[in-house]
């Protein structure tokens, strides 16, 4: 068993020291079988570029995490624990952090990993790219040794937004002597990668697979098991759940294949199913109120387009019964921050008729109140056919709808560039730390013109913003979450933007395939542990 040092920090455990490895086995049964190939795929499509500074959406995301690590990872059970930092301390001010640096890892070219590399990649990659919205009061880094580093903030900086920080999704280490000197967004790096991780890049066949290969030299003695990752892009969910069948993919990630599919795939008794390994990476489909309508300006009226919607007929009908009504800003399954005692937006329509009779809306002699432009993006199918209920849903209390459902890069350009649309289906996916990833959709700096997944509906008051500027430096614990839980209690009475439904991600992966979903965002995980039973 290896030895994890803790620190209990308030009502969190963060490991900031993890010697050795852990592997938390999900499906495991017997020892580990080394050797042999494993062939993978996920709910979407190919990526752009095999990584991509910026993150990039999940498909780049879900290629370079296995090539590439971060300085530290969250464990299922909540903690955080070293991966490339051994360990981080606070200042007794918490204006800055010491973060001591493993030694002994190499980069798959077999050049060194150290404090350069570090102070590069937090310089040149998080805080222009990566994770420049969280650090946006990031003061700088330097080495205080030769394997310690101190990062410094211009305000106090909570322990679990500076652990989240290290554990960001592609807050990454990757090396100086490569990208110094580049454009790290277009460096041909980028579609061959050279990190410290389990897996090598090996190919990319462009409209097929990318081929890895297994690390030799990796700093966790022992892993990875397996020879060969291929990561394999199949257009269509009904051509994965094909693949599958066959024995010629043996896992997918996020939704892989059709709903049906899964209960079948399943019944066969050789694939499980699990909603497991997505515990950092919720998404939801929400539902946005554009507040530069001045229909909207009246918060009756942003309340009433919730309360007209059935959020269980959406999780049953569109989403086969995997999702789950929304509730607020923060998700369920968050236990470090969520609270239940909001404002509820149940489904209502008597509520939601009295609701735009009292805010002066009234129908009118043709039976509409007034008309809206609904857009539902064009990330994924679902969203149309929820925009078409929708459409009927708020038609039933006389609001009339003009439905538009776009293609993606039309999407991007009418909701946060153009925002051409009073009320717009969209989706987000939401780690536990609430700042800025969830906050900025509703204060005064996430609106921020032609950047997607930002505030696009315009909503921000004093004192929202005010709020959120003050969780951004508590260091209690305590006293952080009760801030949280009051943005909460806010943000669903004002109802700007609120999810209608929580989706349960799922993986589907052969009986042969031994620890898997056994990382909170397992999509973006290394898959050092995963292995083959025959």
């Amino acid at each position: 068993m290896s030895q994890i040092s803790r620190r209990v920090f308030g009502s969190g455990i963060l490991a900031t020291g993890l010697t050795g490895t852990m592997a938390q086995r999900s499906w495991a049964q017997g020892e580990p079988r080394r050797g042999g190939t494993l062939v993978a795929t996920w709910g979407g499509g190919e990526p752009q570029a095999c990584y991509v500074p910026a993150g990039g959406g999940s498909s780049p995301t879900f290629s370079s995490s296995k090539l590439f690590e971060r300085l530290a990872n969250r464990q299922m059970s909540g903690e955080f624990v070293g991966e490339l930092a051994e360990s981080w301390k606070p200042a007794p001010d918490f204006k800055s952090y010491t973060v001591k640096i493993r030694q002994g890892v190499t980069f798959h070219d077999g050049k060194p990993m150290t404090v350069d590399d570090v102070i590069y990649s937090v310089n040149e990659i998080w805080k222009k790219y990566a994770a420049a919205p969280a650090l946006s009061d990031f003061a700088g880094i330097a080495a205080s040794a030769p394997d310690t580093v101190v990062m410094t903030f211009n305000n106090p900086t909570p322990e679990f937004f500076f652990a989240s920080l290290l554990c960001g999704g592609v807050n990454y280490i990757v090396p100086k002597h490569v990208y110094e000197g580049s454009d790290p967004v277009t460096n041909p790096a980028n579609n061959a990668p050279i990190g410290t991780g389990p897996w090598k890049f090996k190919e990319w066949v462009r409209g097929s697979h990318f081929e890895y290969v297994k690390n030799e030299s990796y700093w966790r003695p022992g892993f990875p098991y397996m020879d060969r990752l291929i990561i394999r892009y199949v257009r269509d969910p009904a051509g994965r759940a094909a693949a599958i069948e066959a024995g010629e993919i043996h896992i997918g990630v996020f939704n892989p294949v059709a709903p049906p599919d899964i209960k079948r795939l399943t019944a066969t008794g050789k694939f499980v199913a699990t909603s497991k390994g997505y515990e950092e990476s919720v998404w939801s489909t929400t539902l946005e109120c554009n507040m530069r309508n001045p229909i909207f300006a009246k918060r009756e009226v942003r309340q009433a387009m919730f309360h007209a919607i059935d959020r269980n007929l959406i999780g049953k009908t569109v989403y086969y019964g995997y999702a789950r009504p929304g509730t607020g800003p923060i998700y369920s399954p968050n236990t470090a921050f969520f609270t239940p005692d909001t404002y509820k937006t149940e489904f209502d329509p008597k509520k939601a008729a009295a609701l735009l009779d009292g805010a002066g809306f009234a129908k009118k002699p043709d039976g509409k109140r007034f008309t809206l432009n609904l857009l539902a993006a064009g990330w994924f199918a679902e969203n149309g056919k929820i925009g078409s209920y929708v459409k009927q849903a708020l038609e039933d209390i006389g609001v009339g709808i003009n439905l538009s459902v776009p293609d993606r890069p039309t999407s991007f350009k009418r909701i946060y560039t153009d925002y051409d649309f009073d009320l717009a289906i969209s989706n987000q996916s939401n780690p536990s730390e609430p700042v800025p990833a969830t906050t900025q959709y509703y204060t005064s700096d996430g609106i921020k013109k032609g950047i997607p997944f930002r505030n696009a509906s315009g909503f921000h008051t004093d004192e929202v913003d005010a709020l959120v500027d003050r969780i951004k430096v508590e260091t209690d614990p305590a006293k952080r979450k009760d801030m949280v839980v009051e943005f909460q209690k806010i943000i669903t009475r004002e109802a700007p933007l609120l999810p209608l439904l929580e989706l349960e991600s799922i993986t589907i992966a052969s009986t042969k395939v031994q620890d898997h979903s056994n990382d909170p965002n397992y999509l973006a995980a290394s898959w050092h542990d995963i292995w083959l039973a025959s």
